[in-house]
Order: structure tokens, then sequence, then C-alpha cells
């Protein structure tokens, strides 16, 4: 393996460990992010029933993303497929294009990747990585949804709001 993807999996394997410590205060935080993003956006959600759905959607693809980055089935994730069969497969199903911003993770991953580093160094790099970059697909979910948004989006765009604020440290 070389040292860009053993960096990758570092960086998946730190922001599993921190999403998993604080997945407790995703539930607060979906609420409140939710509440203010269909009062910015004027969205007429339909009584209790309406936010709740919004709201459990939300909860269900936080644990979702935390299972994608567990350090034990990553590998089932990312490696059975060709790079271009997981695209098409991204492009699928998800209304955001994430390309752009993992080839700028892959660029920030092999300028600070090395052979031979510690395991303390591997994190502290997957650390810089997070700190710099977020969470992968983050930035592309935020940017789509500002660019146009809508209800159909609100869930990923609350999770991926939600998982930036657990998984970065405060400054």
């Amino acid at each position: 393996m070389n040292e860009t993807k053993v960096l990758l999996n570092t960086y998946y394997e730190v922001l599993y460990e921190r999403l998993e410590a604080k997945k407790d205060l995703s539930c607060v935080r979906i609420e409140r992010v939710l509440r203010e993003e269909i009062a910015r956006q004027g969205y007429r959600v339909s009584g209790g029933e309406g936010f709740s759905a919004y709201q459990q959607a939300a909860e269900a693809f936080v644990a979702e993303r935390i299972e994608t980055y567990n350090p034990v089935g990553i590998q089932y994730t990312f490696e059975q497929a060709r790079p271009e069969e997981v695209w098409e497969f991204e492009d699928q199903l998800n209304w955001y294009d994430s390309r752009g911003e993992f080839e700028a993770l892959v660029e920030a991953a092999r300028g600070k990747a090395e052979r031979g580093l510690s395991r303390e160094e591997l994190r502290s790099r997957a650390e810089e990585l997070i700190q710099e970059l977020g969470a992968y697909p983050d930035k592309s979910i935020i940017e789509g949804y500002e660019a146009a948004p809508t209800l159909r989006k609100l869930p990923d765009y609350v999770v991926a709001r939600v998982v930036e604020e657990l998984v970065r440290r405060e400054r």
C-alpha cells in the first residue's frame, strides 16, 4: 500500500473516531441546524411530523456516514470496485458532484505522505487534513446545496454541517 493510501486510511479512521465519540451530540445539532435552515429558507414543513421526518432522515444519514468512515469496513466499501465504477455509482445516488473535492483530498494527502511515518505522525497528518479540508464529501454537499437549496437536499446539507461541527477541533 502506498504512503498516500495509508494516510487516507488514517484520515478516515480519525474521522470515524471523532464522529463515533461525538455521535450523541449529533441529534441536538441536527435539530438546531434543521430549524435554522427551514426558517432561513422559508420552507413549509407540514407540522411536527414533517419536521420529524427530516430530522430522522438526517439522523440516519449521520449513522450511515459514521459507518462509511469505519476502518473495519472501509476497505469493503471502497476497494472492491474500480474507481470509474465508484464515481458512476456516486453520480447515480447523489445530487452533488464530489470528484473535485476528492481529488483535492488525495492531492493534499500526497503532499503530506511520507515513507516510514510512525502511527502518531500519520494521525497528526490526518488531523491536519481534517482541519484543512474537513470531512469528505461535506464541502461538495454544502456548496451544492447553497448553490440551489431545496427540501430534497436538506437532510444531506444538515448532515454535512453537523459532521463538520463534530470533526473539527475548536479553535
